[in-house]
């Protein structure tokens, strides 16, 4: 087939990082400012849409053609954006969608970040940073909306005569991003991205272009309390302190420091609640209750969600494709699906009438934090339309199923092939005892807390600080237990912990011998493309045949002075592309939760086949919206559809259990 790159320029007065691309694009004064191309690789054009260029008939017609394949760095965008400047409908736009391809997601398929400079850089390309900065300077000028003033003469926003030159530039910034981005495409087009996973990509673009209705009088009823009770806050802060900002994390820690004659290292969200358990004095103690209020953040969500919704009361691109390029799974987008709070909150329908209404006082009386309620309450800002409900279906303990089925740890998996008591039978074989005993009343049921947490948090080859980290001590289990829980977990589980062996032998075989090994059906291998040394991975094999690649393999010695592979990554928290480290029970996550999300998108492609429109999902849970009339028999079939065998993970045991309601929840 034949290709064509495609970049463009756009200008929206609507912010795109916060209010999202549908919202971007919608906007009446969007504009198509510069579209550049090149067709099978020939030299890039760039037509100056905004001066009056035209596109030329060949290029609309390759536009058009189901033959000639459409490659964008972050596609979505081109594909919404031209969809708007064409003004083609959804049902056009939906239609258009397989003839697109995203150099992104191949990029993140084959564990590269995510931005085209940093892709470039990460594959080898040449990157000028000057270059970059001044690209993004012009973004600024030329995209966005400018604030009138007497120096640009009352203007809204840079049109090219007002700048000629760095139009000029400008222009040809554009074009340098579609050479850069078949430079990309091109180092890495020995590892294509599957035909299925583009299936899987095409219809997470069309949830996102769905979009699930919000309760805007819920949203505004929200951010008006937070502003009254922020105020009210901010008031009681400054007079109980002094201090002309307590929002001031240097200016608080040195009051707090006078205050309590100690030392005050931080004021992260563990350091406060740590202290709030601990110091003395009534000043001190209110004004870290007043941080803890002041801090919170689920009100942000908010605020994103009156930025994102549309005319139509929608938001949308809530989910990246490939978010987590390590296990394939998705990413949160604007609202941020996948941290949203739990609702642990009673009453739920009279918590939301108060906040629409704005009854601050009823609030604190019943429930007594207005923060923590608003918290609670972000995920039901998120509704079904009117006359359908939402349906909620979640895979029930996946992560624990898939790693027994991997390991071959038979009575986990005879567990979930009858009972299903994962909790009960995980204590009854740590502490040798009948699980008929693990029951509420008797003196045994305590265990079951051991069991939970043990199952939560030691399948990865956690000690006692994934115990700690899981909530063990808060449990009320004791800080001295936890090393004999790690033991008896270990223990009762000796095929799980034989995984964790295996893989990290697996990996470092295949990484000094550079020969393929298999066990417990995954493969790693080692390949590269001899002509760029930076494309060099070792590629683990699904069950699902889907890769998962690590960059750069080469052996180095872990934190615990031992012998391991080290690969190139994005780091989850610095957000750099820099050198990692994994070892057995990473190896064994890293493959469960790559597991996990080719499950997810077999229900989801499964569902859809069966006529249900997916809204969003997060981690292991399904959201679809139907009609109120015959909701039962729906929320079951979902179910039974995601408890469906699947051909490429036989003994597999899969269930799912939902919900039917008008807003979306935690139970």
């Amino acid at each position: 087939m034949n290709t064509l790159n495609i970049d463009i320029e756009t200008f929206s007065s609507v912010d795109l990082k916060k209010a999202g691309l549908y919202r971007y694009v919608q906007s009446p004064d969007f504009q198509t400012m510069l579209f550049a191309c090149s067709l099978d690789h020939s030299p890039v054009h760039v037509f100056d849409l905004a001066q009056g260029d035209l596109l030329p008939a060949p290029v609309v017609s390759a536009l058009f053609d189901p033959q000639v394949i459409k490659w964008a760095y972050n596609a979505g965008f081109e594909w919404q954006s031209l969809g708007r400047h064409f003004g083609l409908s959804m049902e056009q736009l939906i239609a258009w969608l397989p003839q697109w391809r995203c150099t992104m997601i191949q990029a993140l398929y084959c564990g590269f970040p995510g931005s085209l400079a940093d892709a470039g850089a990460a594959v080898g390309l040449p990157v000028n940073k000057q270059k970059l900065y001044q690209g993004s300077a012009l973004i600024k000028i030329f995209c966005t909306p400018k604030k009138p003033s007497r120096a640009n003469g009352y203007r809204t926003r840079t049109l090219p005569h007002h700048e000629p030159e760095k139009w000029q530039i400008f222009k040809s910034y554009c074009g340098q991003d579609v050479v850069a981005e078949i430079a990309v495409a091109d180092r890495l087009a020995a590892f294509p991205v599957p035909d299925w996973i583009w299936q899987q990509w095409r219809l997470d673009q069309i949830s996102n272009l769905r979009g699930v209705t919000v309760d805007m009088p819920l949203t505004q009823g929200a951010l008006a309390c937070d502003e009254t009770i922020r105020t009210d806050l901010m008031a009681e802060a400054m007079e109980l302190s002094g201090l002309d900002n307590p929002n001031s994390t240097k200016q608080l820690i040195a009051w707090l420091e006078e205050e309590l004659d100690e030392e005050i290292p931080d004021l992260t969200k563990a350091t406060v609640a740590g202290l709030l358990e601990t110091i003395q004095g009534d000043r001190a103690k209110r004004m870290l209750e007043l941080r803890q209020e002041l801090s919170k953040t689920s009100i942000k969500k908010y605020a994103a969600i009156s930025n994102a919704v549309g005319a139509d009361g929608r938001v949308r691109g809530l989910l990246q494709f490939y978010g987590a390029n390590r296990t394939g799974r998705w990413g949160g987008r604007l609202i941020q699906p996948q941290n949203l709070p739990r609702t642990s909150l009673s009453m739920l329908p009279m918590a939301r009438d108060m906040v629409k209404r704005q009854r601050i006082a009823n609030i604190e009386l019943i429930y007594g934090s207005v923060s923590y309620t608003l918290s609670q309450l972000i995920r039901t800002a998120l509704i079904s339309a009117p006359g359908k409900v939402l349906l909620s279906a979640d895979f029930s303990a996946i992560e624990a199923r898939i790693i027994a089925w991997l390991a071959k740890e038979t009575w986990v998996m005879d567990v979930f092939a009858t009972h299903g008591k994962i909790y009960e039978a995980t204590a009854a074989q740590m502490f040798g005892v009948d699980i008929d005993l693990i029951k509420k009343g008797n003196p045994e049921y305590e265990l079951r807390q051991k069991g939970k947490v043990a199952t939560l948090a030691l399948g990865y080859q956690g000690s006692t600080g994934a115990l700690i980290n899981m909530g063990a001590l808060k449990m009320g289990i004791p800080e001295e237990d936890l090393p004999d829980i790690v033991q008896r977990w270990r223990a009762a589980n000796p095929r799980i912990v034989d995984l964790w062996y295996a893989l990290e032998a697996a990996a470092i075989e295949t990484t000094e011998t550079g020969r393929p090994t298999t066990t417990h059906g995954i493969t790693f291998n080692l390949a590269g493309d001899y002509r760029y040394p930076e494309i060099y991975f070792l590629i683990v094999t699904l069950p699902s045949g889907r890769n998962l690649f690590y960059s750069r393999p080469h052996m180095t010695v872990n934190r615990w002075d031992k012998p391991s592979v080290g690969y190139w990554g994005v780091h989850q928290e610095k957000k750099k592309w820099m050198p990692l480290e994994i070892y057995g029970g990473k190896w064994a996550e890293n493959i469960t939760q790559a597991v996990a999300r080719d499950c997810l998108a077999v229900s989801i492609e499964r569902l859809e086949a069966a006529g249900y429109q997916v809204l969003f999902h997060v981690h292991d849970e399904i959201i679809v919206e139907v009609n109120k009339a015959g909701a039962e028999n729906d929320l079951q079939r979902i179910c039974n559809i995601m408890g469906q065998p699947i051909s490429w993970a036989p003994g597999l045991l899969l269930t799912a259990e939902g919900y039917i309601s008008e807003y979306y929840k935690k139970d």
